[in-house]
């Protein structure tokens, strides 16, 4: 399904504006954007439509034949926050089978998540919606999935029981989450190599000084 064309020039002097024609799947996602960067910026509550698809270049018809209203379009970009967060994740588990890589690597997706281009992190970590049922199941999604991807591994790797080797990936997921934001908040004044080594170092340290993980 494509939408119909009047001119070949964005709003903003662009190829992908007002009018332009565009496959329903480039459409959605060129107004995704658009949304990401007004919810970025003004959170939920302040955000508008109207300046949406001003931002994307379409009218608000156009918008609203794509996502009925603004919580269905914030979660349809929050839900796709959280499964790439996750997926980074369990990409960095299955990236080795060296522990203490595995260690390394999945402190390394939070910080590549946090550092990732449009703060995506902020609708994750910092919503102001968390009041909104769908809102909060989406956000915890983002701790229990990669909770539950790290406990398998160290279940399955150094022989620990479900509960310890859950409360162990809690505070790997945790221990991540909350330095990856200090480090960006502080202007990435340590190279992000640097930072990742350091804590993966320390997450290390315990897991597989306490808990010999087998290879």
């Amino acid at each position: 399904m494509t939408e119909t064309a009047q001119t070949a020039v964005g709003h903003h002097g662009g190829a992908a504006g007002r009018g332009v024609r565009l496959p329903r799947t480039a459409r959605r996602a060129q107004l995704l954007a658009a949304a990401q960067d007004v919810f970025v910026t003004n959170g939920y509550h302040a955000a508008a439509m109207d300046e949406i698809a001003e931002r994307a270049g379409v009218s608000k018809p156009v918008l609203y034949q794509h996502f009925p209203g603004k919580l269905e379009l914030y979660m349809a970009l929050l839900e796709s926050h959280v499964d790439e967060l996750v997926n980074r994740v369990r990409g960095a588990l299955a990236s080795t089978t060296d522990n203490k890589q595995r260690v390394k690597a999945a402190v390394a997706a939070f910080y590549d998540f946090v550092d990732g281009e449009g703060q995506a992190f902020r609708m994750v970590f910092e919503s102001d919606l968390r009041g909104e049922p769908a809102v909060a199941r989406a956000v915890e999604r983002a701790t229990t999935d990669s909770v539950e991807a790290i406990t398998d591994t160290i279940t399955a790797d150094a022989g620990l029981d479900e509960h310890r080797a859950r409360l162990l990936a809690v505070g790997l997921v945790g221990l991540s989450q909350v330095t990856a934001r200090a480090w960006l908040a502080d202007d990435r004044k340590l190279a992000k190599e640097d930072a990742v080594a350091l804590i993966s170092n320390l997450a290390w340290r315990g897991i597989g000084g306490g808990f010999p993980l087998q290879h």
